[in-house]
């Protein structure tokens, strides 16, 4: 069976991108600490479309002082997601840094998804 990816979109102040840094190297710590096999952070450099393609740009909405984080972490599969992520969302970790007004993006915004592995890559 192929891995199974959670795939995050998210407009991201570009104020804001070192607070997002320091989220996600928590999160990051947290979600490995939990069995996930990888997760990255990325944000947008090259955002504007090319010819016959949509721009994250246009299709999130993106506002002026505004960047996009590309996100995924990886399973062996969607019950192991299901299990990594039962420990996760009761890690204090990850509560304290969900918590309160102080979020560096919008979470409304945020586009969110499981994927089952399609293609496979190198192994």
């Amino acid at each position: 069976m192929s891995e199974y990816i959670d795939g995050f979109v998210i407009p991201l102040p570009k104020n804001k991108l070192e607070s997002y840094r320091k989220m996600a190297e928590v999160a990051n710590q947290v979600w490995r600490e939990h069995g996930a096999l990888d997760y990255r952070e990325c944000i947008g450099e090259d955002l504007e479309a090319k010819e016959g393609c949509g721009s994250f740009l246009a299709g999130l909405n993106v506002k002026d002082g505004e960047t996009v984080a590309f996100s995924w972490i990886t399973y062996k599969s969607r019950q192991h997601r299901d299990e990594v992520n039962e420990k996760v969302f009761k890690d204090p970790r990850l509560a304290e840094m969900c918590g309160g007004d102080d979020m560096p993006f919008d979470p409304q915004r945020m586009l969110y998804g499981g994927f089952q592995g399609f293609v496979p890559g190198d192994k």
